[in-house]
């Protein structure tokens, strides 16, 4: 494995999640195809209880995650919530291996319909095909009732194990990631400045993935970059001989960099870049404008992808809500969650503001957005909404 490719973030692999029923095959077809013990293989039903993510290179895709899941046929108390973090997989998923194993495949069918309505490619498989003495009943029955032709594999003999990887890559969707993050802010040749404070949030000793990613596209594209802390803006643009074609400045100093920007130079954020990069900036922007509307007795649920100990002035749990309060009124209700946490009462939320969603792919944050959408409910970013809040949303570069 290309040892570069095995520190590709997460949310920027193509995720591959394997279905079926308890002791389908699933955990033996992945170690099949890393050719590694990914996962326990038993014969006892339910081995698998939380999904299990393997990072992986496969020829053809590049860098994916791999996504061992519990078998949605567990029962009793445990095994529903097993069920659950199995369902939860179904929104970050870009491409479906779904196992048949029997006849009866009702079960089946109902997480293949669910798969296609989130518009996720699907590649059947009937799996453990040498030991099956029915095998071409199940492969009609499953063609009959998807119209696929699915795959025969054998973990133990490996038959099959190729055709599925073949089939996989054909899978992938043919936009995945292409559209770079900075889009056609940025040439070749142009000089871009980047505002980074390093203040408690951010690791010691390190960058944060919107940061790193951000610089290396840069990179690639041959710019000129030049890296300040807020406090050494002034002195980093009195330094270049001429103003930056674009700054891209951490959110929460954009009213800061806004006022000591060059009147010629771009101005954008890391997470107005990742909104527009992973979700939908049009629904963010009119998301932001409902703040007006907003009173002290609205709602509004701020969403954090990564699950971290609270911190001093977090933006998420601290300056976010502070902010609203002071513009709304102080008895504005605002709940906030992280990880994968999301919740299934958003009716009761007037807004929705998500953070840049760098640890999540764009299959689950689109996810996201499109409950919002279906419950009528506007949402939101933290860049785009600091830039609202600052007046100066409609003067930013997106």
């Amino acid at each position: 494995m290309n040892s570069n490719l095995n520190n590709t973030p997460t949310a920027n692999r193509v995720h591959v999640a394997f279905y079926g029923k308890r002791n389908s095959g699933k955990s033996s077809v992945i170690n099949a195809i890393t050719g590694q013990t990914v996962s326990i293989v038993s014969e006892v039903a339910g081995t698998t209880t939380d999904p299990v993510y393997k990072a992986m290179e496969i020829s053809g895709i590049g860098p994916c995650m791999l996504i061992d899941t519990a078998g949605f046929d567990d029962v009793g108390e445990l095994g529903q919530i097993r069920v659950q973090k199995t369902e939860g997989v179904l929104e970050k998923t870009d491409v479906a291996v779904l196992l048949f194993s029997e006849t009866d495949m009702e079960q089946e069918l109902q997480w293949y319909d669910q798969l296609l309505s989130k518009n996720t490619p699907v590649v059947t498989v009937i799996s453990k095909s040498d030991e099956k003495e029915n095998l071409l009943e199940i492969k009609e029955a499953v063609k009959k009732n998807t119209d696929t032709e699915p795959i025969l594999v054998s973990a133990k003999t490996g038959d099959g194990i190729s055709l599925l990887m073949e089939e996989l890559i054909k899978k992938v969707p043919d936009d995945f990631e292409r559209e770079s993050i900075t889009r056609d802010l940025i040439q070749e040749g142009e000089t871009v400045l980047l505002v980074m404070p390093q203040d408690i949030q951010a690791p010691k000793g390190r960058l944060i993935l919107p940061q790193v990613q951000v610089l290396r596209e840069l990179l690639d594209k041959k710019c000129l970059v030049m890296s300040v802390t807020t406090d050494k803006l002034e002195e980093a643009l009195a330094f270049m001989k001429e103003a930056p074609k674009l700054i891209i400045t951490d959110s929460q100093v954009f009213k800061t960099v806004y006022e000591k920007k060059p009147a010629e130079s771009k101005l954008t954020s890391f997470s107005m870049l990742y909104a527009a990069y992973k979700g939908d900036i049009n629904y963010y922007k009119e998301g932001a404008k409902v703040i007006d509307s907003l009173t002290e007795n609205s709602k509004v649920l701020i969403a954090e992808c990564c699950s971290h100990a609270p911190l001093k002035e977090d933006i998420g749990r601290e300056k976010l809500p502070q902010m609203l309060r002071n513009k709304i009124g102080e008895n504005l209700t605002v709940d906030v969650v992280s990880g994968m946490d999301f919740g299934t009462n958003l009716e009761q939320y007037d807004l929705i503001i998500q953070c840049g969603a760098c640890m999540f792919n764009r299959k689950y944050v689109m996810s996201r957005i499109g409950q919002a959408m279906e419950k009528q409910i506007p949402m939101s970013n933290y860049g785009v909404v600091l830039a609202y809040l600052s007046g100066i949303l409609e003067n930013v570069s997106i």
